[in-house]
Formats: C-alpha cells, structure tokens, sequence
C-alpha cells in the first residue's frame, strides 16, 4: 500500500521541482541561441589581450564574467529532486533490492 502511495507521489514531485528553463525540443540537440550567444563572448573574453587594458577595464570584464557564468548556471536543463523524493527513491531501492 505504501508502496503505491509513494509511486503515485512521486512524478508530481518531479514536475514540481521542475525550473522554468528556456526548452529545447526533444528532435534537436543543439542550445538554445541565448546559451551559445553567452558562451561565444566567454571565448571572446579568454582571448582578449588584457596586458594593455586598465585596471577598472578589467574589473568590468570580470564582472561581465561572474554575470554570464550565473546566467549559464540559472539556464541549465534537467529535473531537480526534492530531499523528500529522493528519500523515498533509497527507500524504495532499499525494500526491492
């Protein structure tokens, strides 16, 4: 009986903990156009000469990284699990195993 309980709880705590991401369609593997767009200025960044940039250019580069890379971070795909569900996925690994 619990066992059923916990089955029937268990996909709408996935759903639910789910973050609003931009998606991507399931037939195409490729990023979305803000991603790559994010991840082409950090390359532009890397190869930027910085021996003859100020010291405020460079502290505004910086910033400009930290602000992409916690972009990038909030935009990532996937399911996130509660402690709860989690919990319940050992427990029920545990009692059929």
């Amino acid at each position: 009986m619990i066992m059923v309980l916990s089955l029937s709880i268990f996909p709408s705590t996935v759903i639910a903990s789910e973050k609003n991401t931009i998606e991507v369609t399931a037939k195409s593997n490729e990023m979305p156009a803000e991603v790559k767009v994010m991840l082409d200025r950090l390359e532009e960044i890397k190869e930027m000469d910085k021996s003859t940039m100020s010291r405020s250019e460079k502290k505004e580069l910086r910033k400009e990284v930290k602000a992409i890379k916690k972009n990038l971070k909030a935009s990532n795909h996937g399911i996130y699990l509660s402690i709860g569900a989690i919990i319940i996925i050992i427990l029920l690994l545990i009692l059929l195993l």
